[in-house]
């Protein structure tokens, strides 16, 4: 019997292994998007400029695919509608790619009348309803309407670090999550591991 128990343990032995290299693989990328965070934040003009364009691309790259999906399904219904949507995005594709720093600036008057508007509505709606969560949600709707106000009294001037501010933070706290998961997952794996081979084998 203890000889049908060890490719059973083989096993689970290989199985905690690759846990634990995609765990740590988890934990890599991580520590990746924490330094690209970092880099980001210290050098955010080149960041925002880097984001634009890495947009662009996307919606050009997005828009050369939804052409030729539509194109190949031109016998349906929906083909007018794809070649809009698809000459759409190749066309705004092309407008971030080329100028880059006027659509910065588009994208940062957007945010900031999106924070104006949220923080109003935020702080009006806690004002009315006055639920159970009044303080924190009039906290946000300030935060908002602050944030909103501050991007907008310094714009343009601010679509130069708004953006890539924005995204280099999301790096970095998205990488400190992806951190967490990766050491957690390992240290669980860890320990499921050592209470299977310090269970006692039951005789049978």
């Amino acid at each position: 019997m203890a000889r049908s128990g060890r490719p059973r343990d083989k096993a689970k032995n290989n199985q905690a292994a690759s846990l634990r290299r995609g765990f740590g693989l988890l934990a890599a990328l991580g520590v990746i998007l924490v330094l690209a965070g970092i880099v980001g934040l210290v050098y955010v003009g080149v960041a925002t400029l880097t984001t634009m364009l890495l947009f662009g691309w996307l919606l050009l790259i997005g828009g050369v695919v939804g052409l030729l999906h539509a194109v190949q399904s031109r016998g349906s219904s929906f083909f007018w509608l794809g070649v809009v949507v698809a000459a759409l995005n190749i066309a705004a594709g092309v407008v971030v790619i080329r100028l880059p720093h006027a659509a910065a600036d588009a994208l940062t008057m957007f945010a900031a009348l999106l924070f104006l508007s949220a923080g109003i509505f935020r702080l009006v709606g806690s004002l009315v309803v006055r639920g159970p969560q009044f303080g924190l949600t009039l906290l946000l709707g300030a935060f908002d309407l602050l944030l909103g106000v501050l991007v907008l009294g310094s714009w343009p001037s601010s679509s130069q670090y708004v953006i890539g501010a924005f995204i280099s933070l999301a790096l970095l706290f998205d990488g400190f999550g992806l951190i967490a998961t990766g050491y957690g997952g390992r240290r669980i794996v860890g320990l499921v591991s050592d209470e299977e081979h310090t269970k006692p084998v039951q005789p049978e």
